[in-house]
């Protein structure tokens, strides 16, 4: 709670001191569109494969969660445009003052510090209430639009504003204001059996909070913000403090053109409807959100559908318990489809999660979590963004993981890329003994419909545990594949159950020599598994040439290896290569593969022609590992 604390008192004194932006009169204002999504980006930047195929899938498998961008489905919500428009003329205004407040109009009852609004229409409100509330309860289906211009509302029993009753309730914040609302610790109710007003800014139908002003909400109760039904925040910029939720709209919760700053004990924005047929809704468009928040950061009982902005998101803290508590930085528990964005994310437990379906079609992706990078139980599809795990427990994981475009890089301590039923929590519950969380066996152990599929993009995976598991198979059809794996011999750079299919792209894999595996002879394209008589150390370059000296593959390992891999479309059947270790290259970087360039010979290890599918040397290579039929995975009891 010190934590929390002291966030509150830091964002409260940042929004007192913060100068709302000034835009055109509140009069004229018109509804703000929809920015266009953006197109996914399934192309490779790195050019060093023939291009993907993204229309190539196995045959086993369906393309669920391959989401295209006219398929997104925007949130049907209750705003107009006319909610953004009125006559000047017709405002009521409204002075709030201890014991002093004033209005001149029938529809405005006050009683002391209650100011109670009876009948739809726009009312500006300014002053300030030391201990009072603002209570909407009309009597009419017209709208109940409140204009907050410079208003300080504190209730020490209550809600500042309550909309018990209204059709629909505008909030207008006017250009240049600052406005506050704070609530206390305690709320008095008339009856034992109420429990509503249960937020510093509490709605029981459609809310919506638009404007160019400041608005600041402290929620020392419950929730900062809270509708029964829906809410919409328009061009707003909100700073949000709540001992729980800090934004939660029932139905849906729909965030455009806006910034908000959010602290939170509970979780930083919320829709919970679990109606089954129509579950709470999350979606977002050109906004700069920062939450911070001891629960899920964005939470959604459906879909959380992201279409552009800044995000800056931790979730959880050091007495986070996944057994008691959810701290996801994206959680939609039907789907989660992000556009476009750039986001930071950092996360006790997963930064991206989904008991569906989880399709990345474009973005920037900065990502650390004490869990899963990402996690979704049927299906994780990338089509195209820049993805940067830089720290997690398992980093990509999902029944099938679909990769179809994009930049990634995945650094973890087991798994790099993982297709399995998954284990919500995995990483915190324990393992079975070594890296590796639940052994096979323990979760199925089937080689069904669990896929890897790598279509194209630039993938660099630093693994622990296994760089590449699948407890079915794994087919790989285009894209550059990097995969620094593991040092012991418990784990593999790859790990598959079923088989291992590769028809183009490139593909190179160290680690230990233990488990290793090369893909199935039953792939189109030549692959080389190379195990060696002792370990290397970090660093040591590999080299790959034809006979005519032409390199195919120079890579320095960033950790230490005792097995390589290497698949390439350069590789032709019944051609000679020579492999070298150590050496120099003049050639530039990329995920410690070297582009272009002029390679200076090491050591040279062999001189082997590709006379199979999957060539090998040394005395314990093979496709399936030592002790293995080929192909026929890893770990075994």
């Amino acid at each position: 709670m010190k934590y929390l604390q002291a966030k509150l008192i830091s964002l409260a004194l940042i929004a007192l001191m913060a100068l709302g932006a000034c835009t055109s009169n509140p009069s004229t204002v018109v509804e703000a569109e929809v920015p266009a999504t953006q197109a996914a980006d399934s192309s490779s930047s790195i050019n060093r494969s023939p291009s993907a195929d993204t229309s190539q899938s196995s045959p086993a498998i369906s393309s669920t969660g391959q989401a295209a961008v006219s398929e997104i489905e925007l949130i049907e919500t209750h705003e107009t445009e006319a909610d953004y428009t009125w006559d000047e003329a017709e405002v009521v205004e409204i002075i709030l003052a201890d014991d002093a407040s004033s209005a001149v109009s029938q529809a405005v009852k006050i009683t002391g510090n209650q100011i109670t609004i009876t009948a739809g229409g726009t009312y500006r409100l300014t002053g300030t209430l030391s201990d009072g509330q603002v209570l909407v309860e009309s009597e009419d289906d017209d709208v109940v639009r409140l204009i907050l211009s410079g208003v300080d509302i504190n209730s020490r029993s209550s809600a500042p504003i309550y909309l018990k009753a209204a059709e629909k309730a505008v909030i207008v914040l006017a250009d240049g204001t600052q406005n506050i609302l704070t609530d206390t610790a305690n709320y008095v109710y008339a009856s034992a059996d109420e429990d509503e007003p249960k937020a510093t800014l509490f709605s029981n139908d459609d809310l919506t909070i638009y404007g160019s002003g400041m608005l600041t909400v402290i929620g020392q109760y419950n929730d900062a913000i809270s509708s029964d039904d829906g809410i919409v925040i328009n061009g707003a910029s909100i700073n949000i403090q709540a001992v729980d939720d800090g934004l939660r709209g029932k139905d849906y919760l729909v965030i455009k053109d806006a910034s908000l700053e959010v602290v939170s004990g509970g979780d930083g924005l919320k829709s919970d409807d679990d109606d089954a047929e129509k579950p709470g809704q999350i979606q977002i468009s050109n906004s700069t959100l920062t939450i911070d928040s001891l629960g899920d950061a964005i939470a959604a009982e459906g879909s959380v559908t992201i279409l552009s902005g800044d995000f800056t998101i931790y979730s959880g803290d050091s007495s986070f318990d996944p057994n008691s508590m959810s701290a996801k930085g994206i959680k939609g528990l039907v789907s989660v489809v992000i556009e476009g964005g750039t986001f930071f994310i950092d996360a006790v437990d997963d930064a991206l999660h989904s008991n569906g379906d989880i399709t990345i079609n474009s973005g920037s992706f900065t990502i650390a979590s004490g869990d899963d990078g990402m996690h979704a139980d049927p299906s994780l599809t990338i089509n195209g963004g820049e993805i940067e795990i830089t720290e997690s427990y398992e980093g990509l994981e999902a029944q099938v993981v679909t990769i179809n475009g994009g930049e990634i890089s995945l650094f973890t301590s087991d798994d790099g890329i993982n297709a399995a039923g998954g284990v919500d929590g995995s990483g915190m519950n324990g393992g079975w003994g070594m890296p590796g969380g639940q052994a096979p066996w323990e979760r199925g152990g089937a080689t069904g419909n669990y896929w890897v599929i790598i279509n194209g993009g630039n993938i660099y995976v630093n693994a622990g545990g296994d760089g590449i598991d699948s407890n079915g198979s794994i087919e790989m059809t285009g894209g550059v594949l990097l995969v620094d794996g593991p040092t012991m011999n418990g784990n593999g750079p790859l790990d598959y159950m079923g088989t291992f299919n590769i028809s183009g792209g490139t593909l190179v894999a160290v680690g230990s020599l233990g488990m290793a595996q090369a893909p199935s002879p039953s792939s189109e394209q030549p692959s080389i598994f190379i195990g060696l008589n002792q370990t290397l150390p970090a660093s040591t370059l590999i080299n790959l040439q034809t006979a005519s000296g032409q390199s195919v593959i120079t890579y320095a390992p960033s950790k230490e290896y005792q097995s390589v891999l290497i698949s390439s479309p350069q590789l032709e059947l019944g051609e000679s290569y020579t492999l070298f270790t150590g050496g120099s290259s003049s050639g530039e970087i990329d995920n410690n593969l070297y582009l272009n360039g002029e390679y200076q010979p090491g050591t040279e290890l062999t001189q082997l022609t590709v006379d199979s599918i999957v060539a090998t040397y040394g005395t314990n290579a093979g496709s399936g590992g030592p002790g293995f039929p080929a192909g026929g995975g890893g770990r075994r009891p």
